[in-house]
């Protein structure tokens, strides 16, 4: 919980300093959550493959490498949105 509010924080402190809209802020913190979603989903099926997990999960890893797919290219939509918006990404991670 400390962690997500100083997050939220930082982003607070990035909008009064560079001047973000809210919308812009809200952008910029779904996209750092995507992020941090794929490199977890990613060590997971790193796991997976290795056979390294201490759980069993009920889908085969098809389905978590299709879903990582789809994750990656709504990354991949979002960063291309904040070229056009103006949005420096590297700025706010």
């Amino acid at each position: 919980m400390v962690i997500i509010f100083s997050q939220c924080y930082s982003l607070e402190v990035c909008k009064l300093e560079n001047k973000l809209e809210d919308y812009q802020l809200r952008f910029v913190d779904e996209y750092r959550q995507l992020k941090e979603r794929c490199v977890k989903l990613r060590k997971l099926i790193a796991k997976y493959d290795a056979g390294k997990l201490d759980f069993t999960p009920k889908c085969d890893a098809d389905i978590l490498w299709q879903q990582l797919e789809y994750m990656d290219g709504y990354l991949y939509i979002l960063e291309v949105r904040a070229e056009l918006e103006g949005i420096d990404l590297d700025k706010y991670l």
